[in-house]
């Protein structure tokens, strides 16, 4: 177990104890609350403050419940994320699982989130999927009964996905009936945060080739200003987040008129899911999404 760094009376001044924080982060990696709390001898909730200090100068990037030192642009690698929020991630890719169905063709976007979604979806039948994230393809590369269909393009190594000219011009010629999307940060306004306009701009290329869009972030991810570029969610739309999730956080959704809010990890088999224009809880086994039609290649 790690000695506390400072003891009653000589607790370090808050500027000292942030420049702590930031070397503890540095050498150990991911780092959460309780853990700095008991390190420093403060409340998780000064902790808290100090991560937020620190996110707001650029020297650290906040976690579900923690935070890792910032790489030099800001972003973290993939690697970085796969260790974030874990536990979130699974909850929200088990419930995104229930809308991928056989005989279809489903567009799985880069990321950890949606790479553990396409573990999930391995062993469907007849399923074709589009992705350009390099998590999916070798989680689905070997399944016997899924088509996959890389797009191709420049690979962005911190994010292991391929992007550019070539993945768009390979998109305008597929359709499929969903699109599920990660993203950096998410806002009720402007939509999906990226750290790259050629990570939006393909991922809006995305929904419009797509009948029925779903994002997944975890309930870190809402109303950061990660990055500047945005990827608008411009029609009706499926947030499946987890249980983290505060009701002051989903007002803006909600308000939107335009999204069904699916809520993971409550209950393994019956994730609570809400439309905005009311407060109903269903489960979405009942309220299935609508017939698909099969995507096509043309």
């Amino acid at each position: 177990m790690a000695a506390r760094v400072t003891n009653e009376p000589d607790r370090l001044r808050p500027r000292e104890r942030r420049a702590q924080i930031v070397h503890v982060t540095t050498r150990d990696g991911l780092v959460d609350v309780d853990h700095l709390a008991r390190l420093f001898d403060v409340t998780a909730s000064t902790i808290r403050r100090d991560l937020s200090t620190l996110t707001a100068d650029g020297e650290l990037t906040r976690t579900y419940g923690g935070a890792i030192a910032a790489s030099p642009s800001g972003e973290p690698s993939l690697g970085q994320r796969a260790v974030m929020a874990v536990a979130q991630k699974e909850d929200i890719s088990r419930a995104a699982a229930r809308f991928v169905l056989d005989d279809e063709t489903v567009i799985l976007d880069a990321g950890t989130t949606v790479g553990r979604l396409a573990r999930r979806v391995r062993s469907r039948r007849g399923l074709t999927v589009i992705t350009n994230g390099m998590t999916a393809l070798a989680e689905l590369a070997d399944a016997e009964n899924i088509h996959v269909i890389s797009l191709g393009g420049d690979l962005r190594g911190i994010s292991q996905g391929f992007v550019g000219p070539l993945a768009e011009l390979a998109l305008t010629r597929l359709t499929a009936d969903r699109v599920f999307l990660g993203a950096d940060s998410i806002d009720a306004r402007f939509g999906i945060c990226e750290a790259s306009p050629v990570q939006t701009r393909l991922k809006e290329l995305m929904m419009a080739h797509a009948r029925d869009i779903y994002v997944l972030a975890d309930s870190s991810k809402f109303g950061l200003a990660a990055f500047d570029a945005w990827a608008p969610l411009d029609k009706p739309w499926t947030l499946i987040t987890d249980s983290g999730v505060t009701e002051v956080q989903l007002a803006p959704f909600r308000a939107r008129g335009d999204v069904t809010i699916v809520i993971s990890g409550a209950d393994d088999d019956h994730a609570a899911t809400t439309r905005n224009r009311g407060q109903k809880r269903l489960d979405p086994n009942i309220e299935s999404p609508s017939t698909p039609t099969q995507g096509s290649v043309s």
